[in-house]
């Protein structure tokens, strides 16, 4: 989880905010995903949030559903994410967003942080898992050296806010709209309220996806956060790139566009 203070310390002496897109283990194929992660690790990601694809997602909208079902359709598993996460490891930082079911049901707990960290990840995000159940995870996890990140949302009262804050590791997730993924028309206005208050309880970065469609809104949410996650607009180009050179372009580009918008503010 070092790897995650690190990447954010570089970016803020940077003068902006760490930059994190997101990926869907083996989408839209396994050689495709191959080649997004690299354009990742080649086009200014400070970390990389590696998706393991689900059937019955809670957190995902559309496009990452969709993107979801085709890999599983196409082959990938658990073992599919564990190999992307190898290959780009040593030169980014990876967090896996992964649900629970998956954590527990391929050898429990311990078996997948080990080869989690076997495969050179920071960390990971588990949407589904409530605070209360969270301990063993995150004990397990912190043996190894991982991270669980928290997700705090809008709905998220303040007390409950403060108790995520106080035991969060790596960084803070901080979701910009109520609902699933996917690309909104404009930021919510009462973000910047939102991750000011949660900067101030939490001890390590905040970031913030959900909705983050154009380089101008990852710019504008960069404003007042440590982080800018880009999901659903990435996972699009991917599938809409027509073979794995054409995906690494699509994304490669629109990272270097978001790297330039973060300069411009």
């Amino acid at each position: 989880m070092e790897r995650i203070e690190v990447a954010f310390r570089v970016a803020e002496d940077q003068g902006r905010p760490a930059l994190m897109p997101y990926m869907m283990a083996g989408y839209p194929d396994r050689e495709s995903s191959l080649a997004v992660a690299e354009s990742y690790a080649d086009n200014g990601a400070d970390l990389v949030e590696l998706g393991v694809p689900f059937s019955d997602p809670l957190a995902d909208g559309p496009t990452i559903h969709a993107a979801a079902t085709a890999a599983l359709e196409a082959g990938a598993t658990l073992e599919t994410a564990f190999e992307l996460c190898e290959a780009i490891s040593g030169r980014v930082p990876v967090v896996f967003m992964v649900y629970a079911n998956m954590v527990l049901a391929h050898g429990g707990v311990g078996e997948f942080a080990r080869r989690a960290a076997a495969a050179g990840a920071a960390g990971a995000i588990v949407p589904d898992l409530p605070l209360e159940e969270a301990e063993p995870v995150r004990a397990a996890f912190a043996e190894l050296g991982l991270a669980l990140v928290p997700l705090i949302a809008p709905t998220t009262p303040p007390e409950r806010r403060a108790q995520i804050c106080a035991v969060a590791q790596g960084f803070v997730y901080v979701v910009s709209t109520v609902g699933t993924t996917g690309e909104r028309d404009e930021i919510p206005p009462q973000l910047a309220a939102l991750v000011t208050a949660t900067k101030a309880e939490a001890e390590v970065p905040v970031a913030v996806g959900f909705g983050i469609g154009t380089p101008e809104q990852a710019a504008q949410v960069g404003e007042v956060a440590d982080g800018v996650i880009i999901g659903s607009r990435l996972v699009r180009a991917a599938g809409e790139g027509g073979g794995p050179e054409a995906a690494a372009s699509a994304v490669g580009s629109f990272l270097r566009e978001t790297r330039a918008a973060f300069a411009r503010r």
